[in-house]
């Protein structure tokens, strides 16, 4: 078997012994993050029968993905990193997932975009969860307004919220208050949780894991 494979399957089986349930008893989606990494390595996984994918820059999703999706016609692909206006347009055509929706303009841009092929794409607001200004994700002062514009009045199909916590303290008190908030707001799906603390999010109700090194390996 290969290890790409064993990785996933461990990992799946570590997920499992852990029987944590969210209020929704949503499964959980682990995604693939493939950043970096060669249609070689993604293959295996798909033959697998692996279904959820990452990438961090659009360039690089059209380079492999569109390929890959002609071949494959159950895959979901997830952007999961920052998103630049100029790009929404290749973006929409390629992703079924935006977990990075961080502006009102990015949200505009976006709704305009899949209006004109026709495509639904499946939203999460970012939030700026640890206060960072070297980050992106919406600050929580303006995550209401964000969320009502893009529900409202772009009818976006807003299904969650995404955030990447602070790497030099415990992530547990961010996990625990985006979980209030997807409470609060009565949403489904909670993506938080990398190769070094999903399973701490898990345990906040974490419904989308972006794992990379943990499956892949680590990128040179």
């Amino acid at each position: 078997m290969d290890h790409i494979v064993s990785n996933l399957i461990r990992i799946k089986e570590e997920i499992n012994s852990k029987n944590f349930k969210n209020d929704e008893n949503i499964s959980i989606k682990i995604i693939a993050v493939s950043k970096t990494f060669s249609e070689n390595k993604i293959y295996p996984l798909i033959e697998y029968g692996h279904h959820d994918f990452g990438e961090n820059k659009v360039q690089e999703a059209m380079d492999k993905w569109v390929k890959i999706k002609e071949q494959f016609g159950n895959l979901n692909l997830h952007m999961i990193g920052k998103l630049q206006t100029n790009k929404v347009k290749q973006a929409v055509k390629i992703f079924d997932y935006i977990h990075s929706v961080d502006s009102f303009k990015l949200a505009k841009k976006i709704s305009e975009e899949q209006k004109k092929i026709k495509k639904n794409i499946k939203i999460f607001i970012q939030i700026n969860i640890g206060e960072e200004n070297q980050k992106s994700g919406i600050d929580l002062n303006n995550f209401e307004v964000l969320y009502n514009y893009c529900k409202n009045e772009l009818n976006l199909d807003v299904i969650g919220l995404m955030c990447i916590p602070p790497n030099d303290s415990n992530p547990e008190k961010y996990f625990s208050k985006m979980f209030e908030i997807k409470k609060k707001y009565n949403l489904k799906e909670l993506s938080m949780g990398m190769s070094s603390d999903y399973l701490l999010a898990m345990k906040y109700g974490s419904t989308c894991l972006r794992i990379g090194s943990k499956i892949f390996g680590f990128r040179n």
